[in-house]
This record gives C-alpha cells, structure tokens and sequence, in this order.
C-alpha cells in the first residue's frame, strides 16, 4: 500500500460520527423565520403576537422536514414501533389513564412555583404567564389523545409521567430512576421555556421596526441590527427546541443532567440566578464604553471590528440551528456533530465569550480607572471560567454516551478548534483524548 492510498483509507476510517439531526431541517427552519420576518416588516408588525408566530415560523417547517424527509418518526430511539397495526386501546388504557394523571400533576407542580416564585410576575415575564395560562386548557384537552395514541405504538409506554402517576394514584412501586429524571427533565422545560418566551418579543420587535434606511446609511446600525437578528434566530429556535420535547419528532429527552455541579453552572447564566447581570458579583461592565466608542474616530475599524462580532455572533446563532428541534440545555436529545460542532464541542460558548471581550473590551476602563479596568479583565476571565465549568459537566452528563465518546475522540485528533489549540499551546495530540476547548 502507498502512501497516498494509507492516507485515503485512514481518512476513510477516521469518520465523524454521524449526526444525530441532519443539517435540513436547522434550514427549513431558519427559511420559515426569515420569511415570516420579512413579512413582518414589510406590514409593520413587531408585537408580541407577531413575534409568536415568527416561533411557529420557525418550528412548522422544521416538523414537515423531519417528517417527511428525514422520517424521524421511524427511528429506532423515539421507542415507536411501527411494524403493525398499534396495540388494541384497552391494553394500554390503564397505562395511559396512570401517565395522564402523572403529567398533569407535574403541570400542576409547575404552575404552583410559577405562581409562588414573584419574578415570574414581574416584568418580561408576565408575557410568558399570559401564555402559559391561555394554552393550559388546550394542553391539558390535547394531551388526553395524544396520550392515548402513542401508548398504542410505544414498545415502552410506561415512562417518566407514568412511574409518578403510579405514585400519586398507589397502583405499584415507581421507578426512582425514571421518577428522577422526570423531574429533572419537566425541571429544564418548565424553567428555560418560560425564560425563552419571555424574551421573544423584544428581540424581534426591534428588528422589525429598524428602518432600511437607517442601516443602508450607517454601517454601525446596520451591524447592530444584524447583531440582534443573529439573537432573534438563536432564541426562536431555543424556543421550539423547549416546545417541542415530543418522541414522534425524535426530539425528546433522553435524559436530563443529573450533576449538581451541571446545574449550577447553567442556572447562574439565567435569571433570576444570573450573577452577571447588573450589579451582580460576577457584572464585568462597570466603568466600560460600548465597543463603537473606543473605534469612534476610525470608520474603517468600525467596520472590521463589527464584522467579526457579527460572524461571532452568527456561529452561536448557527449553533442553535444546528440543533433543529432539539435545543435545550442540561439535556441529551441526541448527539450533534454537523456544522459548527464539526469544528468545536461547544462552538456557542466559544464565540459567545470571544464576543463578550472584543464587544466589551474590559481591559480598557472609560472612566479612566486601572482599578476598574483590571477588576473588569479578572471578572470576566471568571465569566469565561464559568462557561468553561459548564462545558465540562455537560460532556461528564453526553459522556454516558458511547456515541458522544466517539465523537470527543474524533474531535480531539481532527476538530479545528483542538488543533489550533494544539498549535498554540505546542502540545502533542494525544489518540483518543478529550481536551475541552
């Protein structure tokens, strides 16, 4: 065997892993949101409402592609059997009638920390409950079907909503680890889907009312307006990713971080948790100027500068569409390895931070004080230490895996980011590793 012919079979046997989302349905899905945001402000329309069908936009289409493309529905990890005709209705009623009382009393448990947590009822957020309390009749109607008819085709129908309707009704001995792991996945949806709704409106309201000829004649506005696109995609594709935890999509939880430390990490990113909002211990902005008043006086760097806080920013966007129906944080839904994450495990944290220090620039104190300047770089280094913690416990949690594995494994001797890293740092690459980017 010649060189080059070693080479080509190495290159052949050295695959990524397969992805478990293909890369059309993220398309089908942006398609749908720019359209409907084009159309949008082509009428004006920048409600609320408004930005809730931009959501509807974004997630109908991406159904349709995994549905009728992809054909989600027939893999083997949704737990569906479709090799005959379902099991008859009275076989799996009892089970059903178990999980629906289980899956409304998880509903209920929601509905009371909403009720009784106050930020809930503050601000942004009383969108989200006007939602969440028109839809709740609607869910709870809809459920009763759908229960009904996917019990007939799982191979496995009692889960998560059954082990907890077994114990509130006393019908037998719950699985704990399925008990667990409802709670933490209902956990994550209840916690962040509030969060992501929330911040819809405000997002795409202001990216419909910028006026064209407000960008067209500023290069600075044109940038920040597609700076929040960039945003308005990232959270409309979060949003159904929380909405849309369904196992006939194949965007189900397969299981919910179980690490303190995972959660930790995540939660004090998000409010009412935050620590890096204003005036929180961990707010690196005190005394620092926005990004264009350092490069005021220089047209050319404006735009250089603005050119790669857009192309971060369109990476951690991409990162999020990449996910298709399946975005969601302290969660396995199924291993990703197209796009950005052929480049990166966490391709979003990286340019997520990358942008935090070029857009804040914390070295550099507008008031004049090395105190603040100083204070500012550490405060954020512990921003970006953060993000890296984060990281970690998420492969600790994917790491069970042995998909994930491979994948770390492959990443670590070919992923762009590992190798620059290895040639920055002059470390060897180690066959089989999993270094943290």
């Amino acid at each position: 065997m010649n060189a080059e012919t070693r080479i080509v079979a190495e290159a052949a046997i050295d695959m990524r892993p397969r992805s478990a989302v293909s890369g059309g349905v993220g398309l089908a899905g942006l398609a749908g949101l720019v359209s409907w945001v084009l159309i949008a402000r082509h009428y004006g329309m920048d409600g609320s409402w408004s930005a809730l069908v931009g959501i509807a936009a974004c997630g109908l289409p991406m159904v349709l592609w995994s549905l009728l493309v992809d054909k989600v529905h027939h893999h083997v990890e949704t737990g569906l059997d479709w090799s005959g005709p379902p099991r008859p209705l009275r076989d799996s009623l009892d089970i059903s009638l178990i999980k629906i009382a289980g899956l409304w009393a998880t509903w209920g448990v929601i509905a009371i920390v909403y009720g009784v947590a106050r930020w809930y009822w503050q601000g942004q957020y009383l969108f989200s409950m006007e939602l969440f309390t028109a839809a709740a009749p609607w869910l709870a109607g809809l459920s009763i079907p759908y229960i009904l008819w996917i019990d007939r085709r799982l191979k496995e129908p009692r889960d998560g909503a059954y082990a907890f309707g077994q114990w509130l009704t006393g019908t037998g001995a719950p699985d704990r680890a399925l008990l667990h792991d409802h709670f933490r996945a209902w956990a994550v949806k209840g916690f962040f889907l509030a969060f992501m709704l929330s911040i819809v409106p405000g997002g795409f309201g202001e990216i419909v009312r910028t006026p064209a000829a407000e960008m067209a004649a500023s290069p600075l506005a044109l940038i920040r307006w597609m700076i929040a696109a960039m945003f308005v995609i990232d959270v409309a594709f979060a949003t159904v990713g929380y909405v849309l935890t369904m196992k006939p999509l194949d965007a189900h939880i397969r299981s919910a971080n179980p690490y303190a430390a995972g959660w930790t990490a995540a939660l004090i990113c998000y409010p009412p948790f935050t620590l890096m909002g204003d005036g929180g211990p961990l707010d690196y902005h005190p005394g620092t100027a926005d990004w264009a008043q350092w490069f005021a006086m220089y047209p050319a760097l404006i735009v250089m500068v603005g050119a790669v806080l857009v192309a971060l920013t369109g990476v951690y966007a991409w990162a999020t569409v990449a996910f298709g129906l399946r975005f969601s944080n302290l969660t396995h839904r199924g291993i990703l390895t197209h796009g950005p994450y052929a480049w990166s495990k966490h391709p979003a944290y990286l340019s997520k931070n990358l942008f935090w220090w070029l857009s804040t620039l914390p070295f550099l104190a507008a008031n004049g004080s090395i105190i603040d300047a100083v204070r500012n770089t550490i405060i954020l280094g512990v921003v970006s230490g953060v993000y890296y913690w984060r990281a970690r416990t998420e492969e600790r949690h994917l790491g069970t895996d042995p998909i994930y594995r491979a994948y770390a494994a492959w990443m670590a001797r070919n992923g762009a980011i590992p190798r620059l890293i290895r040639w920055v740092t002059g470390r060897p690459s180690k066959p089989g590793t999993m270094p943290a980017e």
